[in-house]
């Protein structure tokens, strides 16, 4: 659903643009609202209302009598905001989840299929260094082959 790599900065109040390609898979798919959280790796996740009423969904099922799953909870859905695109395609990004990611101006939007990653630049070139390396060697560990 969403894919690429997309160079952008906020704004003076800390908006996002979201990039052309993306708008146009959320008017596809007829989305009104996103939703951006607390990501993985220090980025911020951002889905389709359909998106995360699944996630949302699945974090339901785990019992909340395990320590990591209440910890993982409260820190997932207590940074969640939900964001509508003004008329210029922006969404605020909130300063607690601006400081999560390190995010200070200069940002890469990241669509990785059922979600959009944004990332502090710096903190996606330190990702992508490093991992790049081990593509193939991770590929071969979690991919099954394909015909």
């Amino acid at each position: 659903m969403f894919y690429g790599e997309y160079s952008h900065s906020l704004d003076k109040k800390g908006r996002m643009i979201i990039p052309s390609r993306f708008r146009d898979t959320i008017q596809e798919e007829g989305i009104e609202k996103l939703y951006i959280t607390r990501g993985l790796d220090e980025c911020l996740f951002m889905f389709s209302e359909k998106e995360w009423k699944a996630q949302e969904n699945k974090f339901r099922a785990m019992s909340f009598t395990k320590k990591q799953v209440r910890e993982f909870k409260r820190l997932f859905f207590s940074g969640a905001v939900a964001a509508v695109p003004d008329k210029q395609w922006r969404v605020l990004i909130p300063d607690y989840l601006r400081e999560y990611a390190h995010i200070v101006r200069s940002i890469r939007i990241v669509g990785v299929s059922d979600r959009i990653e944004i990332w502090d630049s710096g903190k996606w070139k330190e990702f992508y260094r490093s991992s790049r390396e081990n593509y193939e060697e991770i590929a071969e560990n979690l991919l099954i082959d394909i015909e």
